[in-house]
């Protein structure tokens, strides 16, 4: 029975202050209460745009994570003379630890900048580390979604300008039908749960595609068990039946999509597959009152949305919708074909199709307010689709996922329900031009800043980060043969790549919230051992390994150094629009963080840490021309910081006096302005620019005012993808540029490059025994929990605090299986004993369990023997980062091949029960010992503040 810690009755007077929470990604607004510097309530912010009020179990117990006995307390050094990994570490100052790691970085930063990795996790100041790494100098700078959802943004950015999850959202107070593909119940949480009650709450249908049924599916009026990894096949499936009807929108499709250009039809021939382009680079289109060809963007012409054409020297050329006709009626993807691969029934799949075809088409709405379009055409009303769509990492986790999620949009564009009233809408600063402008770094150079991002948008092989003989420049090979459109990074590749030196070793590896030793690796116990690796010289193969986190996770143990940072209720932060925002589809909002607690420990933001480092490194932006500090810390860059003139970190209350938005000069007060306002900023856009954004004029003349674009021209959505056609050109060989000199590279340019998506087993899959591994195996994270952030946390350990992996009853009994049998769990990677649980909520081919609740014994502030360490348990020690080795071919990242997305949910097991005695979860790992000066792991999981004295 948990103990209750008695207060005396004395106490202070409660404060209430408002900031913006970081339990997870949502960055909901929250009401804190305060006492005596600690936290006794925390609730949802009525006000704030995201979650109106409405806060879940993660955000109201963010009360103990800051009670958490695992946040650490000092910087630490690893005891000199012990082993990487024992876990001895001795306290040190903050100028030993920033003097040592300066001295070690501008040592790099002098002679090879890429011999720094900065690689970062869930940090939600992408922006800031970004541009740390950038004027420092080194490629070798991502973020954690190369692990997540690359796939899921590539896919949208390549296609419309925005994607789901951050980039848009469905139109919660119109849309009648609603379709989730994916997503598990941790994901957009609270603006999810409000806008599913308003599809249902209105009569609008709510389908859940997922092979489990849990969370949001559980809610769902239908729920469809698909297959993992199939997802591609299901969309295009119902693309089949729309276009086997002739149902889809024609007239969005010509104004607002390339589905009029004309493709050059050589096979075999250098050209193949491009658009066919007049002199001034304008795709063309056949013209129908003019029978001519004419420029295709022209907004007076009447473009031919079906033909094949003969040029005047020659050659074929063909619609891109007439391509994509001929691909999608071909007879693979209708649904009797179809329901083999991804397990729907047909009828299922067809009446789908048709269901939100007649809500697109048949319950169109409008919204009547004048509006102009692009090319000065004058309009009194928005038509809607009501039709939308939301997807996430069950689509982007597999090494098909881009070309998945591109199909789920094909079924939007197709419907006509791209950023329209009911339909899924962009959010600023979202839509970008089709694919947006920025190239990644190519070239660093000693003490000398990149001159573009590490990450960016290639549309050709020029654009790819190698060297004249077609080797990766970065450590983790993002940008080369291996991962073109890498726009992520490959996180999940860096130990390995580094630790084997290929493409090269590198000196000083850094960790920001990124526990790449434990639940964020694919291969848990491999790359631990990855960490202690030493070469022929006795020297660590990565020979420093800095780790900033708040918490004691299970990567702290192998650090060389050790960074503590504070809590979010602990430090300022800003959520940009330069970063990851928290727009809303008719507002543009930003939001803040800032000290609400006076530090009780010795620890730094790492954001100021940052600020100081690039400093004392004389980092041009972070200095002035005098080598003195340009700024103050972290508070005062956000202040004074531009991007370009008028444009900062954060967008509300600009200009001398607080009166501009989005664009103005630094205002000293800006911090206090967001303060006054509970935290966040908003500008609500007019009525008029609110749809239809990627051809709005009013839009685009504003979203360049305010820097989101850098001109005022029209998106063109893409279905034909000429930038992905590139790069399969170049590997068939017929490209005039780069292209890769190894047969593996060849043939996944030409095999996965498409410029249509289509569906293709999984990579792993391909290579795996399918009738010895039976099993798809996926995992997802419940609602309750976070990653790995929220295991030390007192009250949602008590939701849960150990897992179980979930079987579909009746195929479990049908293998003689049942409920709390131990059972192995093999791949051909490794294998886990854990304990099943029978539902019927699962597809029949499916196994799957919640990610991140097993924990190494003694981190994140646990006890030794909590259940976490004892009873929870990890799927990734059955992943490799690796394909299966093939003859002849080098070892390839286990990734999709276009965007180098970590492929964890390809995976392939048998599940077997466990002999006579054989119970317990395996493997554990050793306990880890206690940190210097790590508080004490309390009893108490409650407390009361008005409990008085006996």
């Amino acid at each position: 029975m948990a103990a209750v810690e008695q207060h005396d009755h004395t106490h202070g007077t409660p404060e209430i202050k408002y900031s913006t929470c970081y339990m997870c990604a949502c960055r909901c607004g929250i009401k804190v209460t305060i006492e005596d510097n600690k936290v006794r309530f925390i609730q949802g912010n009525r006000n704030h745009p995201i979650n109106k009020g409405v806060l879940c179990a993660k955000g109201s117990a963010g009360i103990m994570k800051q009670c958490s006995p695992a946040r650490l307390r000092n910087p630490l050094l690893r005891k000199p003379g012990t082993e990487r990994g024992a876990g001895e570490f001795i306290e040190i100052s903050w100028d030993q630890a920033l003097d040592m790691l300066t001295e070690r970085l501008a040592r790099i930063r002098a002679t090879d900048p890429n011999k720094f990795a900065f690689f970062t996790g869930r940090d939600q100041m992408q922006a800031l580390t970004r541009l740390f790494a950038e004027q420092f100098g080194t490629l070798n700078w991502s973020a954690h979604g190369g692990f997540c959802s690359v796939n899921m943004a590539a896919a949208g950015l390549y296609t419309m300008g925005y994607a789901f999850w951050e980039f848009g959202d469905p139109d919660w107070d119109r849309t009648k039908y609603f379709m989730l593909w994916g997503v598990a119940e941790d994901h957009n949480s609270n603006p999810m749960k409000i806008g599913i009650e308003k599809v249902k709450s209105r009569g609008g249908k709510f389908v859940g595609i997922n092979p489990a049924r849990t969370g949001y599916q559980a809610v769902a009026d239908e729920w469809v068990p698909i297959r993992p990894g199939t997802d591609a096949m299901l969309a295009l499936s119902m693309v089949h039946v729309l276009l086997s009807r002739e149902i889809f929108d024609w007239e969005f499709l010509i104004r607002y999509t390339n589905a009029p250009f004309l493709v050059v039809q050589t096979p075999g021939q250098k050209g193949d597959g491009l658009m066919w382009r007049d002199e001034a680079g304008h795709p063309l289109a056949w013209d129908l009152k003019k029978e001519a060809f004419v420029n295709g963007l022209d907004a007076l012409c009447h473009p031919a949305l079906f033909g094949e054409y003969k040029t005047p020297d020659g050659r074929t050329v063909k619609t891109v919708m007439t391509l994509l006709t001929e691909r999608y009626l071909d007879p693979r993807f209708a649904p009797e074909n179809a329901a083999k691969i991804c397990g729907v029934p047909a009828a299922t799949i067809e009446r789908l199709a048709l269901e939100m075809a007649h809500v697109a088409f048949k319950e169109t709405i409008e919204i009547p307010v004048e509006w102009t379009d692009w090319a000065g055409r004058k309009h009194d009303k928005f038509i809607g689709r009501p039709v939308s769509m939301h997807a996430m990492r069950g689509v982007s986790a597999h090494s098909n996922g881009f070309q998945a999620a591109r199909a789920i949009h094909f079924l939007q564009i197709l419907l006509g329900t791209i950023d329209c009233p009911g339909g899924f809408r962009a959010k600023a600063p979202y839509p970008r031009p089709v694919p947006s402008p920025g190239k990644p770094a190519r070239h660093s150079a000693p003490d000398t800043p990149l001159d573009a991002h590490p990450l960016g948008f290639p549309t050709a092989p020029e654009d790819l980060v190698i060297d004249d003989e077609g080797r990766p420049l970065r450590i983790d090979k993002a940008y080369s043969w291996e991962a073109p459109i890498a726009n992520h990074g490959l996180m999940h590749m860096v130990i390995t790549n580094a630790v084997k030196g290929d493409p090269y070793p590198i000196d000083t590896l850094l960790f920001f919230m990124a526990n790449m030793a434990w639940n964020s690796s694919m291969n848990t116990a491999n790359i631990q051992d990855m960490l202690r690796a030493k070469g022929p010289d006795g020297e660590y193969k990565i020979p420093f390994l800095v780790v900033v986190d708040a918490f004691h996770s299970e990567t702290v143990h192998f650090a060389d150094l050790v960074l503590p940072d504070t809590t979010y209720l602990e430090r300022y932060d800003a959520i940009s629009l330069l970063d990851r925002p928290i727009s809303e589809p008719d507002a543009v909002c930003d939001s803040i963080r800032h000290p609400l607690l006076t530090l009780d420990r010795n620890v730094r933001a790492w954001q100021e840490v940052m600020i100081e480092i690039g400093a004392r490194l004389k980092l041009p932006v972070f200095t002035n021309a005098d080598g003195t500090p340009k700024y103050k810390g972290y508070k005062d860059f956000i202040t004074y910081y531009e991007r370009e003139p008028g444009i900062g970190f954060l967008a509300g209350y600009r200009g001398a006096d607080g009166s501009k938005a989005l664009r103005g000069e630094p205002n000293p007060n800006q911090w206090e302005r967001y303060i006054e306002n509970q935290g966040f900023f908003q500008y609500h856009l007019p009525k008029s620019i609110r749809y239809l954004r990627f051809a709005n004029k009013g839009y685009l003349e504003f979203a360049k005012e305010a820097g989101f674009l850098r001109t005022a021209e029209p998106i063109v959505i893409e279905l034909y993808s000429e930038a992905i056609q590139r790069f399969r050109l170049a590997g068939l060989g017929l490209y005039d540029g780069p292209m890769p000199k190894e047969r593996v590279d060849q043939e996944r340019l030409a095999t996965y490059f498409d410029p249509l998506p289509d569906y293709y087993e999984p990579l792993e899959q391909q290579r795996v025994d399918k009738d010895e591994y039976p099993f798809f195996a996926v995992n997802q994270r419940p609602m309750m929990m976070y990653h790995s952030w929220d295991s030390q946390n007192a009250w949602l350990r008590q939701i849960i605090a150990q897992n179980h992996l979930y079987m579909n009853r009746a195929r479990g009994e049908k293998l003689g299986l049942k409920d709390e049998d131990w059972v192995w769990v093999e791949s051909h990677n490794g294998k886990i004993r854990v304990q099943l649980r029978l539902i019927e909520g699962c597809q029949e081919d499916t196994v799957w369990t919640w990610n991140a609740i097993g924990k190494q014994s003694g981190t994140w502030g646990l006890k030794p023997g909590a259940p976490e360490a004892t009873e929870g348990f990890l799927m990734n020690h059955l992943i490799s980062e690796l394909l299966p080795e093939k003859e002849g071919e080098r070892r390839i990242t286990n990734s999709d091949p276009i965007t180098g997305q970590a492929a964890w949910y390809d995976l392939r097991v048998k599940v077997t029960r466990a002999a006579p005695g054989e119970e317990g979860v395996w493997p554990t790992f050793a306990n880890v010992p206690p940190l210097p000066g790590a508080a004490p792991k309390p009893d108490v999981l409650r407390y009361n503040t008005r409990i008085k004295a006996s």
